[in-house]
């Protein structure tokens, strides 16, 4: 089976990227957190940063475009072509407020003239070209039976990849995904289809599989595999080292290497207490644990942070 990794803002950068890959692996594809290309700049110096090759050595990496305006998606992709990609994925799917009042993200799902418009324009490029465009969307705006409707654009034009989250914008990600949905994207698109949305542990894999009737091949983890990020490995079978072993490798490579580009110490702790965000699902069910939580988010110093830090994960 094929993983990939979704972007998450402000997580899954290029430090997040290279300590995953090397202490996990198990991934095939990750995917950046979006570009916002401007009038000014198709990429700001962070942005190029992020993506840069020398930052990304051995990482099959997917730069993100999340823009409107086909002539900044064009210029976005012709400086990531420069730095030596080959594909790039169209964020259909960001249900933020901000992003969809410029009509971005999922918020382009709703006016479907200008994003065929949008696609002619983009897609004549990458033939030109020789450049993949993926695709990462919502099932709609409003209703989820806008996505037949947004199927049949999408199939006007080679798609490399249709990564569906089954969810329309105004659900973001609460209540189950609508499965169905997939379902029929699977027999009616004509390229290569992935899924995406709320698969934690290896059973929700399963149960995705049944409802289905067949395994997804590829799936995409976001929050389940930043939650847990054994789960690549499980999902594989792949359990010749103890998940705590590798978490410890993640918290601690991470947490230096955050302390070498970040100061003074309250923004690398920052940084961590986002992450503790998602890990603290693995700490469950111990009281100490949930009153050492609270102290995370109070601690201001290094010294502070990892007295409590490594009492939990020593447990």
């Amino acid at each position: 089976m094929k993983i990939y990794f979704a972007p998450l803002e402000g997580i899954t950068g290029y430090i997040f990227r290279n300590a995953y890959n090397e202490i996990y692996g198990n991934v095939d594809k990750f995917f950046s957190p979006f570009v916002a290309p401007s009038e000014s700049s198709p990429l700001t110096p962070k942005e190029r940063r992020d993506l840069s090759p020398e930052n990304n050595h051995g990482i099959n990496l997917v730069p993100q475009i999340l823009t409107c305006r086909s002539d900044h998606f064009i210029e976005a992709a012709k400086e990531m072509q420069s730095m030596g990609y080959r594909e790039v994925n169209l964020n259909l799917g960001c249900p933020s407020g901000t992003v969809c009042a410029k009509g971005k993200g999922a918020g382009f799902l709703e006016d479907t003239s200008a994003l065929q418009s949008f696609l002619f324009d983009i897609y004549s490029f990458s033939g030109s070209e020789g450049m993949k465009i993926s695709i990462k969307t919502r099932l709609g705006y409003e209703q989820p039976d806008e996505f037949f409707s947004l199927l049949d654009i999408f199939n006007e034009f080679p798609v490399s990849e249709l990564i569906v989250h089954p969810r329309i914008r105004s659900d973001f990600y609460k209540g189950e995904p609508r499965r169905e949905y997939f379902t029929h994207a699977l027999s009616h698109a004509k390229c290569p289809v992935v899924y995406n949305g709320n698969i934690f542990t290896c059973k929700d894999y399963e149960d995705l599989a049944d409802a289905l009737g067949s395994l997804p091949d590829p799936v995409m983890l976001g929050r389940g595999l930043v939650s847990d990020p054994s789960l690549a490995d499980k999902l594989r079978g792949d359990t010749s080292e103890t998940d705590m072993l590798k978490f410890r490798k993640l918290h601690d490579t991470l947490y230096h290497e955050y302390q070498k580009v970040m100061a003074p110490d309250i923004n690398v702790l920052h940084k961590m207490r986002e992450l503790w965000s998602y890990w603290k699902v693995l700490f469950e069910g111990r009281q100490e644990n949930e009153r050492d939580f609270k102290r995370l988010l109070k601690a201001k110093k290094y010294a502070e942070y990892e007295a409590v830090a490594y009492r939990i994960l020593e447990g």
